[in-house]
């Protein structure tokens, strides 16, 4: 091709493009710029430059063409290669198109917080990329429930607790109405609003979430099995039954009926499996120059106070280690069975954001082996604690540490204890077993109509 020709067609394309090609050159752009689903936009920043600014990339053209000619007569002049200087020159910019993040909400109680509101909430948080949730007030909760058991700022402490949770909104309202429909989408930005297959019904019968399913806003979850906030008042009515003989403080009958609670509701019914743990657990270990933190504990009833103490106790190091106790060695040392058991305990608190990994049935003692095998750096106890001293048999499980002095006692965040949570429920006897009568009836409604739903 003659230089002539090569600096005519540069000049053509450069400042009298017609309409047409100019507009076939802007669909062009357009198809290279169509990302869909996909992470990023066009990195051709030529095509860009071609359409955004055509006069000028005719002018740079033919610019090289003719310093070009001029080296064939001219040899030894190096010209720099204009790709490596037109994008600093600020004429064409690259342009990056991130993927929408998509937000989800999910509300709820939260009484008595367990490990299946956190798989719960562990499930929406993978249907999106940021998880707002919802606390509902306690105002709404007597109103459609009963009374709650922990108090709002309680429920946002564990809440807020949660790995999965990014955002909370405190006092939500129990249903999804028009009104609060609206602030979710507009001001929170949400893009879908999820619940479990377990059927929320107001008082009067319809369906909490009947407006977001309307919108088509809405994403159902699988509810996680053997666990509820019903089945632990139930477990707890039922130790100090067994505990009392049938009778509570005040000689009342605490006979459980068949209308009262569920069959069997000082049993956990829950079927631990390896990929549940998977699934709650970080998956991480300690860098090689990490400060290991190690506490130990029953962690039963998971409560704020655990949260507090567990969070303050991960800003003493780079890497927080739980031991969780076995049921046997709580019951020898406590004196009666933990209400949760172990793998449910393993569960919550695996489930909590401040914590990295957890021995499943930690020993009483901590020992030297203890130490070497998982490099702790330094051992904490909390110094608000249920431990009987009665039960413990005068040793200290701690002797180890405090000699090699790496222990430390910690100020409790809280004086809340499972026992003083235990007592709330007991204190309030016939207004929780008028709940639990009507949760449990909800319930086993839920499961004789109960269908196999997809999900983990």
């Amino acid at each position: 091709m003659l230089i002539s020709d090569f600096l005519c067609a540069i000049v053509v394309s450069g400042f009298v493009s017609p309409l047409t090609e100019k507009v076939e050159l802007r669909e062009n752009i357009k198809q290279r710029k169509k990302c869909g689903n996909m992470e990023y936009e066009t990195n051709n920043w030529i095509w860009d430059g071609m359409y955004n600014h055509p006069h000028v990339f005719g002018g740079l053209m033919l610019t090289a063409a003719l310093l070009g000619l001029s080296t064939s007569y001219f040899g030894g002049i190096t010209v720099p290669q204009l790709p490596y200087l037109w994008p600093d020159s600020g004429i064409f910019h690259k342009k990056k198109c991130e993927k929408k993040r998509i937000r989800v909400y999910m509300d709820g109680c939260f009484d008595l917080m367990h490990y299946g509101h956190a798989n719960a909430l562990r499930q929406a948080k993978a249907l999106g990329d940021e998880l707002v949730v919802g606390v509902v007030s306690d105002e709404e909760i007597i109103a459609n429930k009963g009374p709650p058991v922990l108090s709002m700022e309680e429920r946002l402490v564990l809440v807020s607790g949660l790995k999965w949770v990014d955002e909370v909104i405190p006092k939500a309202p129990y249903e999804i109405t028009e009104q609060f429909m609206s602030r979710l989408f507009n001001e929170h930005k949400i893009d879908y609003i999820i619940h479990g297959d377990d059927p929320c019904l107001l008082p009067d019968g319809t369906d909490a979430y009947a407006l977001a399913k309307k919108a088509g806003r809405y994403k159902q979850i699988k509810r996680t099995e053997g666990v509820s906030s019903t089945d632990i008042v139930g477990r707890i009515l039922s130790s100090l039954r067994d505990t009392n003989g049938g009778e509570d403080q005040n000689k009342t009958s605490m006979h459980k009926t068949p209308e009262s609670q569920p069959k069997s509701a000082h049993l956990s019914q829950f079927l631990p499996t390896s990929r549940r743990i998977v699934q709650f657990s970080n998956g991480k270990g300690p860098g090689p120059n990490a400060r290991v933190v190690y506490i130990d504990g029953a962690f039963d009833l998971f409560h704020a106070g655990h949260v507090e103490i567990l969070k303050n106790a991960r800003q003493l190091g780079d890497f927080l280690l739980v031991g969780i106790h076995n049921d046997e060695t709580v019951s020898e040392h406590r004196g009666h069975h933990p209400i949760m058991h172990l793998h449910e305990r393993s569960l919550s608190v695996l489930g909590c954001r401040y914590v990295d990994e957890v021995i499943i049935g930690a020993p009483w003692e901590v020992t030297m082996d203890m130490v070497t095998t998982f490099n702790i750096s330094l051992v904490v106890h909390g110094t608000v604690s249920e431990y009987n001293s009665l039960f413990t048999g005068g040793s200290d499980p701690y002797s180890v540490p405090k000699s090699m002095g790496i222990f430390k006692l910690l100020e409790s965040p809280k004086n809340i204890t499972t026992t003083s949570v235990s007592q709330r429920i007991i204190a309030n006897h016939d207004a929780y077993m008028k709940r639990n009568a009507k949760k449990a009836e909800s319930e086993k409604k839920y499961y004789a109509q109960k269908t196999y739903v997809s999900g983990d």
